[in-house]
């Protein structure tokens, strides 16, 4: 069997209607429409999302509450409990670093680091944002932030 042999199994195939082409055609006059009614004028018939005078779902949902500020800057959150099990004592903690040990996963989010946990070495960090009390628990452990 070759590519130009293969054809629509037989009854799968529709000719198509043609109408409003003169009443000896079939589908002249009111070309299939009916006489009278919404449905057999041009442009009939009910909108999308018409729910047959039911109160239409887009209007039973609510507004968005509040203010959403386009300017917001979203941090990557980070613990100095993780900075404890990731890091080695006098290494240097900042996005490319983070990123190699799998805490944070794009380079481009900035960083901020909170103060949950504990933390016994002494660590360089250098991040873009830092809580006061990750600041005194690294400082504390004898590292230092920049």
């Amino acid at each position: 069997m070759q590519l130009h042999d293969l054809t629509p199994a037989a009854g799968s195939t529709h000719r198509r209607k043609r109408v409003g082409r003169g009443n000896a055609s079939g589908h002249g006059t009111t070309a299939g429409r009916g006489q009278n009614g919404q449905l057999s004028r041009s442009g009939g018939g009910k909108g999308a999302g018409f729910e047959g005078g039911q109160t239409p779902l887009a209007m039973r949902l609510p507004k968005l509450p509040g203010f959403r500020n386009f300017n917001r800057v979203e941090y990557a959150p980070v613990n100095v409990s993780r900075l404890e099990e990731k890091f080695q004592d006098g290494d240097t903690v900042n996005a490319e670093t983070l990123v190699a040990a799998g805490i944070i996963k794009n380079i481009d989010v900035p960083v901020k680091v909170l103060g949950d946990g504990e933390i016994t070495k002494k660590l360089t960090v250098s991040v873009d944002k830092i809580s006061a009390s990750a600041k005194a628990k690294i400082e504390a452990a004898g590292g230092k932030v920049e």
